[in-house]
């Protein structure tokens, strides 16, 4: 674009994009309340559907997982659905997030915008698949988020990418085994937990019991 005799003319019309992009935003934060799924992706904001009890499940169990896990070894901080997340140019409410203890101690009761996390969970759906293999993917990535974690409910497989350099490598795909978290210390479990509440229980009372 710089080689361009009409640069001056294609960065007067970004910056105007990008300037009534940003008032909207601004309305964003405004406009969202407690009882909504609410994105912003590029100017747009999207609007989540309700989640379907598959999803939530899903959901539930890796929080409560996590959150156990991590309060009992005083980690940091693990969100679940409404962590509003402020990437640069876009704001995501991911499925599950976990900030490190250098972190949460910044954070405030009132707290409704949060920085970039160390761990992001996304759980595919039909509707939200192609962002969260694609622009998510993207932004996670290169905002240095350590590590990503899609769960793919229908075909109940899970894949890890740890970020290399700030580039995401693969490192796991599996619907079987364990599960052994980068950005959490030491934290392991069986992937088939994340797929069945009973065995998620089953695994808390053991990991209980083990501290």
């Amino acid at each position: 674009m710089l080689d361009s005799p009409n640069a001056p003319k294609l960065l007067k019309e970004i910056q105007s994009v990008l300037e009534e992009e940003r008032k909207k935003r601004n309305a964003f934060y405004n406009d969202i309340t407690e009882q909504e799924k609410a994105e912003f992706i590029n100017g747009e904001v999207i609007i989540h559907s309700s989640l379907k009890k598959m999803h939530n499940e899903i959901s539930g169990n890796l929080y409560t997982i996590l959150n156990s896990y991590v309060i009992e070894k005083n980690l940091g901080f693990v969100g679940i659905e409404k962590i509003l997340i402020q990437f640069t140019r876009n704001d995501y409410e991911p499925d599950i997030v976990f900030f490190e203890k250098s972190k949460t101690k910044k954070f405030k009761k009132d707290q409704t915008i949060f920085p970039i996390p160390d761990l992001i969970i996304e759980i595919l759906s039909k509707g939200t698949a192609k962002r969260d293999r694609g622009i998510k993917f993207e932004d996670y990535q290169n905002h240095g988020v350590s590590e990503y974690l899609i769960i793919d409910q229908a075909k109940k497989v899970i894949e890890q990418y740890k970020n290399v350099k700030g580039k995401y490598e693969l490192i796991l795909k599996s619907s079987s085994g364990d599960y052994n978290s980068i950005a959490i210390q030491k934290l392991q479990f069986p992937i088939k937990t994340i797929f069945d509440s009973k065995k998620t229980h089953k695994f808390i009372k053991e990991m209980m019991n083990d501290f």
